[in-house]
């Protein structure tokens, strides 16, 4: 996997940009998207993320999901909306309420090698700017996309066994 935040050179706040390449069909990977508590399984288990949205959440622009975690113990709610689903190729969800100024984050995937090349772009900003970016929000926010990586082949393989 690789992982990069850099300054948004177009706007305000950063942007992480990550990789990975799984061993599966692109429409397997992008079902696994498809099901919003699947979420639950590949957010690492400090932040204590549960959707609380009822099932099923049918997705398609425009869904709104809502969300509870904590971070750093601090209770946290957060709502997304799906602002562009195009299966299999890519989805955006963005945040409507929750901790950050700006959310805007973009899947895709491509098929690639046999497999499928899983991309992230996040768009975030946070309040506190640059110096709260740096000694918190940015080490989270890496540590957070390293454990879905390592967790997102496991919960994927478990989900086709399933099928």
């Amino acid at each position: 996997m690789s992982l990069t935040i850099l300054k948004n050179q177009q706007g305000p706040g950063w942007v992480l940009e990550t990789e990975l390449w799984v061993p599966c069909r692109r429409d397997q990977v992008f079902s696994l998207f498809a099901d919003a508590f699947q979420l639950e399984a590949i957010t690492p288990p400090w932040l204590h993320f549960h959707v609380i949205t009822p099932r099923p959440i049918t997705m398609q622009a425009g869904t709104r999901i809502d969300y509870r975690l904590r971070l750093h113990g601090i209770p946290i709610g957060w709502q997304s909306v799906i602002s562009a689903w195009e299966p299999p190729f890519r989805f955006v969800d963005e945040q409507v309420r929750g901790p950050y100024r700006l959310w805007h984050h973009e899947h895709t995937f491509e098929e690639r090698d046999g497999g499928t090349l899983c991309r992230d772009r996040v768009e975030y900003d946070v309040p506190g700017g640059w110096l709260v970016n740096r000694f918190f929000v940015a080490r989270d926010v890496k540590r957070i996309f390293q454990y879905r990586a390592e967790q997102f082949p496991r919960v994927l393989e478990a989900a086709l066994a399933k099928r």
